[in-house]
């Protein structure tokens, strides 16, 4: 069965060495049969990739091309070595923004805009990884096309090397680390050992809110979505209790708009028919207060995201719902929970251990990637000008 779609102006044969029994062959996946053609290879290559995580699975971003891919056109590139998937680059096309002073477009990662996407990259099998990262520098080398990279890896050494490549092919890269995830690591913990890594305030705190829980109600039920009646229970439930977290000054566009909303519904159906779902709700006397979206992928628990109702918000519902979950996953023989990107300040209070994510813009040499740095730059500096008013202000307070 064809599993991509090649166009005119491929397939590109690539001989990545003199030795090299098979060339590598480059196909072009532009549209969503082509990409639903992908699904069984996309799980085993990324299963057999030192890549793998919950964004860069298929589910994940079929379901963001579905619903909340916008304007962009889909460019996923296939590897391939004598028929057999070797290497993917799951990229997208984003048009231009003139309303924004982005003139051209640019390719990057499928999984960019409002669902949150964390450590993208380029998926390629072990053995194959340093050639399926030169046969993708090939291409963008003869295209000419512009490339934003964002949340990927700052140890990344995909991304890394083919930057490198197009650097050293006249290109002009620019990289920055400009967010990083909290994460906390479980090796070896049980509940009681963990917690004695804390800080003394933060653990008798955790200790004393869950004490009292017990104290102040008949009922404390902790309950997990476990088929598809009490996934959309609970969803329901986590739904309304974020937009009540986020409903005075401070705001979420994390569940904004209906194709977001239409993305999770179907992602958590599709995570939850896998065993990945991880959606909580805390009942006190029976009423949901406080409920965590979350997702466990291998041995890593991804805490997404989180509401409660700022009615029991003196009972610390949130920190405890937290608390429980992390318990759970200890129960669970998870080895990680990953908070993902922000700086929310509560992570700090679970752990000080963070990994960097990068951006990398690589602009190619020619005049339009001349044209295209030179907005950009224009474009930052508008930004700062914008920003200073507000500065200033927090200056003088």
């Amino acid at each position: 069965m064809q599993t991509s779609v090649s166009t005119p102006s491929l397939p590109l044969s690539v001989p990545t060495s003199a030795a090299a029994v098979e060339p590598l062959r480059i196909d072009l996946v532009e549209d969503s049969a082509g990409l639903e053609a992908l699904r069984p290879e996309w799980q085993e290559l990324l299963k057999a990739s030192s890549v793998d995580c919950l964004f860069l699975c298929w589910e994940w971003l079929a379901a963001w091309w579905k619903h909340v891919a916008g304007g962009r056109r889909l460019h996923v590139l296939t590897v391939r070595r004598d028929g057999r998937l070797v290497g993917i680059a799951p990229w997208a096309l984003r048009p231009a923004q003139p309303g924004r002073l982005i003139p051209f477009r640019a390719l990057e990662f499928m999984g960019m805009g409002d669902i949150g996407s964390d450590y993208l990259d380029l998926i390629a099998h072990p053995e194959d990884e340093a050639e399926v990262v030169k046969v993708l520098g090939d291409y963008l080398e003869k295209h000419r096309m512009f490339a934003e990279f964002q949340r990927f890896k700052h140890s990344s050494q995909r991304v890394g090397t083919l930057i490198s490549r197009l650097d050293q092919a006249g290109w002009q890269t620019q990289q920055l680390i400009t967010e990083n995830c909290a994460y906390l690591d479980l090796k070896g913990h049980s509940w009681k050992s963990y917690l004695s890594t804390v800080s003394r305030s933060h653990r008798a705190n955790v200790n004393r809110r869950q004490r009292r829980l017990m104290e102040s109600f008949q009922s404390v039920e902790f309950l997990r979505a476990t088929d598809e009646v009490t996934r959309i229970a609970c969803f329901d439930d986590f739904a309304r209790l974020h937009a009540m977290r986020w409903s005075g000054d401070e705001r979420s566009t994390a569940l904004t708009g209906a194709a977001v909303m239409a993305f999770h519904e179907e992602f958590s159906r599709l995570a939850l028919e896998r065993g990945w779902l991880r959606l909580y709700v805390l009942k006190l006397d029976g009423k949901s207060v406080a409920s965590t979206y979350s997702f466990r992928y291998g041995d890593v628990f991804y805490y997404y995201q989180a509401g409660y109702d700022p009615a029991y918000g003196s009972y610390s519902v949130g920190l405890t719902t937290l608390a429980m979950a992390i318990e759970r996953s200890i129960e669970e023989g998870i080895t990680e929970i990953d908070f993902l990107h922000g700086e929310e300040e509560y992570k700090a209070l679970w752990t000080r251990t963070r990994r960097d994510l990068e951006r990398a813009q690589c602009f190619p040499p020619n005049v339009y990637g001349a044209l295209y740095r030179k907005t950009m730059g224009l474009r930052r500096g508008l930004k700062r000008l914008i920003r200073w008013p507000n500065r200033l202000r927090e200056i003088q307070a």
